[in-house]
């Protein structure tokens, strides 16, 4: 069973800006994506974030790079009127989260990857930091 996981933008910042010390365990899970050990979604919303966040670290050309990087690598999905709507209707008190988890949600994917699980209180879905993943990974055999 190949496992979806949703990664959220500070996972995916560890590993393009090399933000320690939380980038092993995020270029772990970038590892095993790039393997086709797991499939890794995300949405347009993340790609602005990473933008303005990198940007202000490394040259222009960097950044788009790794951008470029990062759609080739993993899928991502739309953020449609129904998310907006069920992030707009939740008691999420950071909409980008809200946002993020709907997402995940309306697309079956039932583990978001995350440095900022305390925003996710009343989730459905798992809810884990990458290393959290790559341990229950590693419990269940398929690490």
């Amino acid at each position: 069973m190949t496992y979806k996981v949703f990664i959220d933008s500070d996972i995916i910042l560890d590993v393009l800006a090399k933000r320690e010390p939380f980038y092993e365990p995020a270029a772990r899970l970038f590892s095993l994506i790039e393997k086709g050990k797991i499939d890794g979604y995300t949405s347009p919303l993340v790609f602005s974030n990473v933008h303005y966040i990198l940007r202000k670290r490394v040259s222009k050309k960097t950044t788009i790079d790794s951008l470029r990087y990062l759609k080739n690598l993993i899928q991502i999905l739309p953020l449609d009127k129904r998310v907006i709507e069920w992030a707009l209707d939740s008691e999420f008190t950071d909409f980008e989260d809200a946002l993020q988890y709907f997402c995940a949600e309306q697309n079956n994917i039932n583990t978001l990857i995350t440095r900022n699980k305390i925003d996710y209180k009343k989730a459905e879905i798992n809810i884990l930091t990458a290393k959290e993943f790559l341990s229950m990974l590693k419990t269940l055999g398929n690490n």
